[in-house]
């Protein structure tokens, strides 16, 4: 595998490819073990509050490997005035894009007074992705819904990216299902309302200055392809946590990188010795080998072992030696159900 020492410049269609925010899922030890599996999709961050960043340790929220780039900063907020400032803060700690969150249903979110229901204020959107691009010189974006609620109309999406975009905003995410605000769980909002990614395709032809990304339930290499033939990238969400293996194809697929993939163990041994960084850094009490562990679940998904593999780096009793040796452990565990060999080499 190439170094993770030299940080990559940022590529300019880094957007061909990215994986989702997603909270309580991509931190920094996440987007570390994604960067392994891909060196050129764009990784964000969970969404960020713009209150965790005023009021509460910045630096604890801001703090990421320098060998995650390209990696982008999501906020989630309603003020124009605090999203400008903590871009800027998100500029200053070294990020490569800010994206403010319009898609997030959760009720606690729409307590917060942002989100999905942003959507229903588009010129608030405007006002602070004005601010926000006034203030940086990183690109700012917005991921959104096609609708919210009962606006299941293909002009509902329309007009608010038409909106956002006279506000200087040329790169939209836009997830292919409505939010509904009650009744369902972020859950059940993942699940529930349809996909409409004809609604996408329709964003592009409407407006082909744009970027539009499309997100919402890509699983496969192959899905990847078909939506490439109609906007600018795709956003992978759940699939690129519980089957991470299917990241380690990007590269070469849609970037022209050259040199082999990755292997199973070189990640693993990757991740090992990212680990026993870690704990030199923070000590073992600073850091908990299951924070980082709990990513790694899915990597051997659909091999023989599998469960073994993830019941070893679930085990309290193992995690609470904090050995990062415990990654190897797992991997040879493979052998007593498949060929190891198999499994190192794909």
């Amino acid at each position: 595998m190439p170094s993770l020492k030299t940080v990559p410049p940022v590529p300019p269609d880094r957007w061909k490819l990215s994986v989702a925010p997603m909270l309580d899922w991509t931190d920094r030890h996440c987007r570390y073990f994604h960067r392994l599996l891909t060196r050129h999709a764009l990784l964000y961050t969970e969404m960020v509050t713009t209150g965790a960043l005023l009021h509460g340790d910045a630096a604890r929220h801001l703090h990421y490997n320098v060998e995650e780039h390209p990696v982008a900063l999501q906020l989630g907020g309603s003020e124009p005035t605090e999203l400008a400032h903590c871009a800027r803060l998100g500029e200053q700690w070294g990020y490569d894009e800010i994206n403010l969150n319009c898609g997030c249903p959760s009720e606690r979110v729409q307590k917060g007074a942002f989100g999905a229901c942003l959507m229903a204020e588009p010129k608030l959107v405007a006002d602070c992705v004005k601010a926000m691009r006034d203030a940086v010189a990183i690109d700012v974006t917005v991921k959104h819904r096609i609708g919210i609620d009962q606006q299941e109309g293909y002009d509902f999406v329309r007009d608010f990216v038409g909106t956002i975009a006279d506000a200087g905003c040329t790169t939209f995410i836009v997830h292919a299902r409505n939010a509904i605000l009650k009744g369902l769980s972020p859950k059940e909002n993942r699940e529930i309302p349809p996909l409409r990614y004809e609604f996408v395709y329709r964003l592009k032809k409407d407006f082909p200055d744009l970027e539009i990304i499309l997100n919402g339930g890509v699983k496969t290499l192959e899905q990847i392809d078909l939506h490439l033939q109609q906007v600018d990238g795709v956003m992978i969400g759940r699939e690129a946590y519980h089957n991470p293996w299917l990241m380690s194809a990007f590269d070469s697929r849609y970037y022209g990188a050259p040199g082999e993939l990755p292997t199973r163990l070189q990640v693993l041994e990757a991740m090992q010795a990212y680990i026993g960084d870690q704990l030199a850094r923070h000590g073992e009490h600073g850091l908990r080998l299951s924070g980082i562990t709990r990513h790694m679940l899915g990597l051997v998904n659909g091999l023989p072992g599998a469960r073994r593999f993830r019941q070893l780096l679930s085990d309290p009793v193992l995690l609470r030696e904090q050995d990062p040796a415990l990654l190897r452990i797992a991997f040879d565990s493979l052998s007593r159900t498949g060929p190891v060999a198999a499994v190192a080499a794909g």
